[in-house]
């Protein structure tokens, strides 16, 4: 959807020169231009409808969307550089936090403007072909905003109708209630959209089938979840498994065949979301996918080494507990397709006897003892304490999926690397845990090992393999860990199967002493607490102020 991102720049921009325009209207309104005035023609329609997929950028690709579908579970930890320790490990976690509160700010304006689309577009003028498609559309990014609000929130306020002028009540509404609407806006559109799109980051009837599996799972619906998720699988649309397990991740090769969608950024920065006084003044502070900056660590402290293209800008937000290091064994080729290890001297100043492109550092899950080394050496036991809490919060095994060598300066923070929604392999993985609760573990063995036959190294594929036997929920669990780290599902996987605060307790000893229950749903934001004037009925979650 590259060429029209543009345009729904311009439309945010004029959504909010007619709100400015709108306390002044009595007495002068310099535009002219009204929302009805551009909901009622095709081309301002478009606009809406591209505006409502850009609010998908606020989450994915973005820190405070990591910060809490990743964070807080028992993968990650706090890198030195974490902006939201109270999200990452629990500490003092209230409705204050600033990526909750942008989150539900951009979730609702989502899901407003697609309640606008929705109801307003019998008034567009569209054609007998394009109008059922459009809706479709609109239905599926509600139900996917919604879907984030009802997982991070639980039952909170819930509309189908435009939101006009300043409302100053909320409801709260029952969960169930969500997931009723989420369902039948996807079913509405997966009986009408197409199958196929040349206009990339569009939703398909594949995409929405893959969707709706993902929340039939969610709701526990396991037969409807596994017969969604086969009805992709099984439905001839083209999609794979790549051969490679690295292969995703090159920015050559984003849009490959196991995406089943994916919310996509421009190559030409300029025409992504970032904040811009003129042409997009309701942007992102620092726009377009921020995930090449979050993982890496500290690695132009180090001799040898100087901040450059290939190895990143380093933020050094988040780095990898020891457990998920662990979670990979040495026949799984997805350790060294999802993590950096090895650093090459690139700097003027090195130490003696170092070359240009030899090893200067080396940051490795096992335990080292280096013998006449010249590089740096970053083992289980420099990083980690015994107990495996963290030692070293600057120096670590550094997740690297998201890196992005075509960025056109070493300090550039924006990059064109789209943020993959639904992988192929996820509706194989929804199957596997399908089949699991509905008792038959010998059937989700075979889905496991779909995956794990990729996964496999050259030669190892039988090692890889599972038995009935050997399936547990955690099993499947620690499955999705090693394909999908660092791809904002954790934190609802963990939720989805109740195991939240029991894995994080077990697995992540800087975090587990934190979490509680409540923790399963995330402060309502202070702003909203405060601005409704029901406040007897609309209270705040439990566990926070």
């Amino acid at each position: 959807m590259k060429k029209y991102i543009y345009s729904g720049v311009i439309f945010i921009s004029l959504l909010a020169m007619i709100c400015s325009c709108k306390k002044s209207l009595e007495e002068y309104n310099p535009s002219g231009i009204t929302a009805e005035s551009v909901f009622s023609s095709p081309e301002g329609f478009e606009t809406l409808v591209n505006a409502a997929y850009s609010y998908q950028r606020w989450w994915y690709g973005k820190e405070e969307g990591f910060s809490i579908a990743e964070m807080g579970t028992d993968l990650w930890m706090s890198g030195a550089g974490d902006a939201y320790t109270d999200l990452s490990q629990y500490l003092n976690l209230q409705a204050t936090n600033a990526a909750i509160t942008t989150e539900w700010q951009q979730l609702y304006s989502a899901v407003n403007l697609c309640n606008t689309g929705i109801n307003r577009i019998g008034e567009a003028g569209l054609s007998t072909t394009q109008r059922p498609i459009r809706e479709a559309e609109l239905r599926f990014l509600r139900a996917f905003y919604y879907w984030h609000i009802v997982e991070t929130w639980g039952g909170v306020h819930f509309s189908l109708t435009e939101t006009k002028g300043a409302i100053t009540t909320a409801n709260k509404t029952p969960v169930e209630t969500f997931y009723n609407q989420i369902d039948e806006d996807l079913l509405f559109a997966i009986s009408r959209l197409p199958v196929t799109t040349s206009d990339y980051g569009r939703v398909t009837k594949p995409a929405a089938q893959a969707f709706l599996a993902r929340m039939y799972l969610s709701q526990k619906k396991y037969a409807e979840a596994r017969d969604m998720a086969l009805a992709v699988i099984n439905g001839g649309y083209g999609f794979t498994l790549l051969p490679n397990y690295a292969d995703l991740w090159k920015m050559s090769n984003l849009k490959n065949k196991e995406v089943v969608y994916a919310v996509n950024y421009s190559v030409n920065l300029s025409l992504n979301d970032l904040n811009d006084p003129i042409l997009n003044p309701l942007g992102h502070g620092r726009g377009s996918s921020s995930a090449h900056l979050l993982f890496a660590m500290k690695y132009d402290d180090q001799p040898g080494m100087v901040r450059d293209i290939v190895n990143g800008r380093p933020f050094n937000r988040y780095m990898p507990t020891r457990f998920l290091l662990d979670l990979y064994s040495a026949n799984d080729a997805r350790y060294e397709g999802s993590f950096k290890t090895v650093w090459f001297a690139n700097g003027a100043s090195r130490p003696s006897g170092m070359a240009i492109g030899d090893t200067a550092v080396l940051s490795t899950k096992a335990a080292y003892t280096p013998v006449g080394k010249l590089y740096k050496i970053y083992d289980r036991n420099a990083v980690y304490n015994s107990n495996g809490t963290v030692k070293d919060q600057l120096h670590y095994v550094s997740l690297n999926k998201f890196d992005d060598p075509t960025r056109s300066s070493a300090n550039e923070a924006q990059s064109a690397r789209d943020a993959f929604v639904i992988r192929f392999a996820e509706l194989y993985l929804i199957a596997a845990e399908a089949e699991f609760s509905l008792g038959n573990p010998g059937q989700a063995a075979l889905y496991l090992n779909v995956i794990r036959t990729r996964a496999a190294k050259p030669g190892k594929v039988a090692d890889m393999q599972l038995g009935a036997g050997q399936v547990t929920l955690d099993l499947i669990l620690d499955e999705r860990a090693r394909e999908f780290a660092g791809e904002q599902l954790r934190w609802f996987d963990l939720k989805r199967t109740g195991k939240l605060v029991e894995r994080v307790k077990s697995l992540n000893p800087n975090v587990g002493p934190n979490i509680q229950e409540f923790h399963y749903l995330r402060p309502i934001p202070r702003t909203q607490i405060d601005a409704v004037t029901n406040k007897d009925e609309f209270k705040q979650n439990p566990g926070y102020q």
